[in-house]
Parts: C-alpha cells; structure tokens; sequence
C-alpha cells in the first residue's frame, strides 16, 4: 500500500480568521479549501452561517457549501461520504485539500472512521426531538443523556438539542455511549496523514472579533434572512438550530428589542465558541497557532514553515 495522502485541516473557534487562512494557505500551496461547518453546507442561510462570499474566497475553489436543502438532516456519515469525494477529486488533480471549519465532529468524521455514525433511526430521532420541543423537554432530553452518558452530557449542552438527542439515539442503538465509541474509534487508523492547526486568540480578543462579526452580520443582511426563513419555519427547521435565529426571529415578533436580540446573539456566539475551544484542545493533534497581530497570510506562512519542517 502506498503512503497515505496528507490532509491539512484548519480549525478553531468562530471568528477566529479560519476562513482567511485557509485561502492564503491554499494560494501559497496549490490547495482547495474543503469546508467543515456544519451550518454552511446548506443553502439559503449565508448570512446565519457567515459563509464566505467570492471576494473572501480570492479565486480559490470551495467545496462543501451550500449543497443541502435545509429541510435535509445531513449527518456526519452523509457529511464524511461527500466530502471524501471531493476530497479524492481533489488529489486526483494534483491539489492539495485543506479543510477549513469549526464543526469539529465533521473534522472527526474525515480523520477518524466514528463508526457510530453510520447507524440512525429516523422515528426515533422525530420522538427525541418531538419531546425536545415540548414544556421543558430540553432539561428533560439532557437529563436522559446524563442518565446514560454523563461525559457526552457535562459536555453538550442542553439547548444543543440536535447532538444530546444523537447521543441518546447511538446508545439505544450500540448499547454503548457516545463518549465509549469516540475513544474505540480514536484508537483506529483514519484514511489520512491528517495534520490540525488551529487558530488561537486571547479570550477577550477573540469575544471582540465575535461581537463585530454579529454586527457585520446586521449589515449583510441577517434581520432580512431570518424574516425569509420564518415563512418557510416548517420546511426549514436546520434553520432554528443555527445561532441567531430564535434570537432575531424573537425580535421580528415582538417578543423583544432588536437590540436585545442582537446582544444575545453575541452572547450565545461567546458560549459557542468556548464549547470549540473545548472541542480542539481536547484533542492532542491540534496545533495551536497564535493569530493575534499577525495577518492571515503570516499565520499561513507559519503553518508552511511547519508543514515543511515534517
């Protein structure tokens, strides 16, 4: 068998100038970015997800954005599938792949084999998310996970109803938690010579780089794509799920200010983060790179040096 071919992924938290790194990385090596967001694949919530527009982009190729409908449940599995695809094209032209995102379960699905993503049961993801919506039934769902996996529960958290009711969902299906499966699979070979960075800023540096992202979010448009996406709730529920929706949407119905709204979105931006952050330093491949007065293309010339040294 020959040598296993070389995956460069760069990670870290939201806002952290991923996206602006991986495209000064790509032009200094010939490479292709290969998005690992979980909000970003599908379409019509560019502005929710802060998918990179052309000018971000600089000419050099994407993949894995905007190719789902929002009303598609796409799971890791689904993501893994597709993304080795385009990553195989990729190096089948001579490029070389870069995948650049926060969603460090897609990132997973790609360097290790996550065998439990491969078994679901639609009917009982509907019931676990059926009871997620009633009175209470977020604390009630998490209070199921803690029943059968503490780890995976001290580690979501409640509102993050999508992956409590996943975890539950795997261990009626192995009889084994979600927190024993990752540690099996860590311990087998992934399809790649996979090496992480991610970028790392002081705490209040970065809570300043998420505040002005949500603001140029404003800007873009986000109150306009909210009120789009609540016409079409129904067929749209990926959508609820996606930070700053509830919160904006709240506000167009006058449950609260604008203003309000827009505070809370920044705010739950800062708790997500901090949950990637835990994310990526929980695993011993990241490569942490400090981002802060640096340019995306020296933080990009610093993963060269590092790649070239291997």
């Amino acid at each position: 068998m020959g040598e296993k071919p070389r995956l460069i992924v760069v990670a870290g938290p939201t806002a952290s100038g991923k996206t602006a790194c991986a495209v000064e990385l790509c032009r200094m090596i010939g490479g292709e970015v290969v998005s690992a967001d979980s909000m970003q694949i599908y379409r019509g919530m560019d502005v929710l997800s802060a998918m990179p527009d052309t000018a971000e982009m600089r000419g050099v190729p994407h993949h894995m954005l905007g190719i789902a409908d929002p009303a598609e449940k796409y799971s890791a599995a689904m993501y893994r599938e597709r993304a080795n695809a385009e990553i195989a094209d990729i190096l089948a032209r001579g490029a070389q792949p870069v995948v650049c995102g926060g969603t460090g379960l897609y990132i997973n699905a790609l360097t290790r084999p996550l065998s439990f993503s491969e078994r679901s049961d639609e009917s009982m993801h509907d019931e676990l998310m059926a009871l997620a919506d009633e009175p209470g039934g977020r604390r009630k769902l998490h209070a199921m996970l803690r029943e059968v996996d503490c780890e995976a529960a001290a580690r979501l958290h409640e509102n993050d109803v999508r992956r409590v009711a996943r975890a539950i969902e795997i261990f009626r299906l192995t009889g084994v938690t979600q927190t024993e499966q990752a540690r099996l699979d860590a311990q087998r070979e992934g399809d790649y010579r996979e090496k992480i960075f991610a970028l790392e800023w002081p705490r209040e540096v970065l809570y300043g780089r998420i505040d002005r992202r949500v603001d140029a979010m404003v800007e873009a448009g986000l109150i306009e794509e909210v009120r789009r996406l609540m016409q079409n709730e129904a067929r749209f529920p990926t959508a609820s799920q996606a930070i700053g929706y509830k919160e904006i949407a709240a506000a167009l119905l006058g449950r609260m200010g604008m203003d309000e709204a827009i505070g809370k979105v920044k705010q739950a931006t800062r708790n997500f983060a901090k949950r990637q952050l835990t994310w990526f330093r929980r695993d011993p491949r990241t490569i942490w790179i400090p981002a802060e007065g640096k340019r995306a293309e020296d933080v990009a010339k610093e993963i060269c040096r590092i790649l070239e040294a291997e």
